[in-house]
């Protein structure tokens, strides 16, 4: 046996269906993007960000492996040495701000940098400099305060 709806409850059926609520695509969470080619010093770096910010970190030895792996990231805050084989910090930041927009920058070295100042100050995107060696928390201070946007992930000290 089949009962016929009442058009008006049918018109509130639909009505529903087409202005049901959509939920909202969360961003995938940004992350942070460590590039030295120092492996060791790159690994230790990453861990320290790890253990004390809430979000991915992700190391490369290799200045172009970075750039090619960028676009799947979502990076928030990317850290570069300066001195690296395939190509300085400063080539390495103008090529990856054209790959990742949004994110910034900071510059590491174990090296005085300050005669390369003009050319540093060019890098909108650069935010920041750590002289090297530093510990984790001038690292984790530094990539919290550079982060752009309201996203930034908590700490974990």
């Amino acid at each position: 046996m089949h009962f016929a709806k009442p058009a008006a409850t049918l018109a509130a059926i639909a009505a529903r269906a087409v202005n049901a609520p959509r939920k909202k695509t969360e961003a995938p969470r940004r992350s942070v993007v460590i590039v030295d080619d120092e492996k060791s010093y790159v690994e230790l770096m990453a861990e320290m960000i790890a253990d004390n910010v809430d979000c991915k970190v992700h190391a490369f030895t290799r200045p172009l492996d970075a750039l090619g792996a960028l676009p799947g990231l979502s990076a928030g805050v990317i850290v570069t040495d300066y001195f690296m084989p395939e190509m300085d910090g400063i080539e390495f930041i103008k090529r990856a701000a054209k790959v990742e927009p949004h994110a910034t920058f900071i510059m590491i070295s174990g090296h005085n940098l300050d005669p390369l100042e003009y050319e540093l100050s060019r890098l909108r995107k650069l935010k920041l400099r750590l002289q090297k060696p530093f510990g984790w928390r001038p690292l984790t201070i530094a990539v919290l305060e550079v982060w752009p946007g309201k996203d930034v992930p908590t700490k974990k000290f």
